[in-house]
């Protein structure tokens, strides 16, 4: 086998293994058994299919905080919801972000996380489909999640328990994948959150370049300030 035959079966490999955790269906036992068996070759594996959504998923952070947000970017508190090895913390690190608390529901994929010396703090098994009871409202001041609302993982309304922890004006930036988007409620959930003041869209980048094989939405959210919510509610 040629050098480039090699490359082609590593690429197909580790597209097989993206695919398979598409089908899953939401399992926490199946995901949980699943990623404790890649995690060791997980960032290898979308860095072979150009896995480009971190790098994204941060920049919309760094500019959040640089048109919106008064404190430095070395004090913002930001929550990395499914972080995964910490792909996305890495960035954020690179952009001079500081405080970083990230959670996901492998545990062996926390532990590469916290590897990487770059967060505060990281839990692992942390299921975003029920409600993030280790984490009080209103703590952080963005919350990202990149690569986690996508077929077979966590559903459309987890975006209410991420809009809870953040702090209000502060911001929620997410990924989805276009496949996500079409085969799922996530749109209606985001207009229901809306017409209920949980969260504001801010802004949506379509079809944005994410993965080799298919690309994705980019969402920011603002979290409204309660008293002025409640305030126009009653105007």
């Amino acid at each position: 086998m040629t050098t480039l035959d090699q490359q082609t079966a590593l690429e197909q490999a580790a597209r097989k293994r993206i695919k398979d955790s598409h089908v899953l269906d939401g399992d926490v036992g199946r995901l949980a058994h699943f990623y404790r068996g890649w995690a060791s070759s997980y960032e290898l594996d979308v860095g072979r299919d150009g896995y480009c959504g971190p790098r994204i998923v941060a920049e919309l952070a760094g500019a959040v905080q640089t048109a919106y947000l008064a404190n430095d970017r070395a004090s913002i508190a930001i929550l990395d919801a499914g972080c995964g090895t910490g792909l996305v913390g890495q960035q954020l690190k690179r952009l001079g972000f500081q405080v970083l608390d990230g959670c996901d529901l492998s545990e062996e994929m926390a532990q590469q996380a916290r590897k990487t010396d770059i967060y505060r703090h990281v839990r692992g098994n942390v299921d975003l489909n029920r409600p993030l009871s280790d984490y009080s409202s209103a703590t952080y001041d963005i919350t990202v999640c990149c690569g986690v609302f996508t077929l077979g993982h966590v559903r459309p309304d987890a975006l209410r328990e991420l809009a809870r922890v953040t702090r209000p004006s502060g911001f929620i930036i997410a990924s989805t994948r276009k496949s996500y988007a079409e085969a799922t409620s996530f749109e209606h959930e985001v207009r229901r959150l809306q017409d209920e003041g949980v969260l504001v869209t801010a802004q949506r980048l379509n079809d944005g370049k994410y993965i080799a094989e298919e690309g994705a939405h980019y969402w920011v959210f603002k979290v409204p300030d309660r008293a002025c919510a409640e305030t126009e509610q009653h105007l």
